[in-house]
């Protein structure tokens, strides 16, 4: 039996305080984005299935339109904006700077708040981590920005002819267990200097990835860094230098650098309800 003060699991409810607090986050990143020269967009709650820019459709909440095509709610928002800005409006705008604030909906009726921005046909990462990390100094935190290269995990996998699910999976004890003396030291690292400290002893293989990340870290204007060479999380868009904001357990924003049919683009999600929680504390 399903009660009448019942909402499905997964469900967001916002009132009183708590709805208050929500709208000023929302106002004051709105008034942030747009200082800095982005738009806003807000794209449409449905969109077709094959048009979505997640690996596992199962997590679709799918329907059918007039004609019978498949249709599901929004996602994710990165690979949606890319697309309806550079496949619709195209025509329309040649604006490259974009956010939106909206939920992105996952089976069975899970709903997430996100605030992103996406940078179409900008490939300087550390402009917009910077801009990441200008977004934490006006909501007046400091949690941790780890940052991260999907290749180096990749290329160790391939150099060693190990499963990359360890990365994958976090089996650090595994890793440790290789006795590999720079593997080691790799699982180590946290900041720029141990990586350039390191770099001259690792395979020639991985040294180009790994110099990719230090010059990132190099070009950060944030003091509470840490690098993660080895971290893996496989992910649809980004493919290349990742990074995520950290409080305790909390990941508050993810970003990196994407290709949308071709061209290269800039982009990060802010977790709402994840941020409302540090504010709150």
């Amino acid at each position: 039996m399903i009660h009448e003060h019942e909402i499905p699991s997964g469900c967001r409810l916002y009132f009183g305080k708590i709805a208050k607090k929500k709208r000023e986050l929302e106002s004051i990143l709105s008034n942030f984005f747009y200082e800095k020269g982005f738009e806003e967009i807000i794209t449409p709650n449905f969109s077709y299935s094959g048009h979505q820019s997640i690996d596992d459709e199962t997590k679709l909440i799918k329907i059918h339109d007039e004609q019978n095509n498949q249709v599901a709610l929004r996602a994710d928002s990165t690979l949606d904006v890319a697309r309806i800005i550079t496949k619709r409006l195209g025509r329309t705008t040649d604006h490259k700077k974009w956010f939106y604030i909206q939920p992105v909906f996952s089976y069975p009726s899970q709903e997430n708040y996100q605030i992103g921005c996406e940078w179409l046909e900008h490939e300087k990462l550390s402009d917009i981590i910077n801009i990441t990390s200008e977004v934490l100094a006006r909501l007046e935190i400091k949690p941790m920005i780890q940052i991260t290269n999907i290749n180096i995990p990749k290329l160790v996998s391939s150099e060693l002819n190990i499963d990359l699910s360890l990365f994958r999976d976090g089996e650090i004890a595994k890793l440790f267990g290789l006795d590999v003396e720079w593997l080691t030291k790799l699982l180590q690292v946290v900041s720029k200097q141990d990586l350039k400290d390191l770099k001259k002893d690792l395979p020639s293989s991985i040294q180009d990835e790994v110099q990719k990340l230090i010059d990132i870290a190099c070009e950060i204007e944030y003091e509470n860094i840490a690098l993660s060479p080895l971290y893996y999380a496989p992910m649809k868009y980004y493919d290349d230098i990742y990074f995520r904001v950290i409080e305790g357990n909390n990941t508050l924003a993810k970003g990196g650098r994407y290709d949308s049919d071709g061209i290269e683009s800039l982009g990060f999600a802010l977790y709402t309800d994840n941020l409302l929680k540090i504010l709150e504390d």
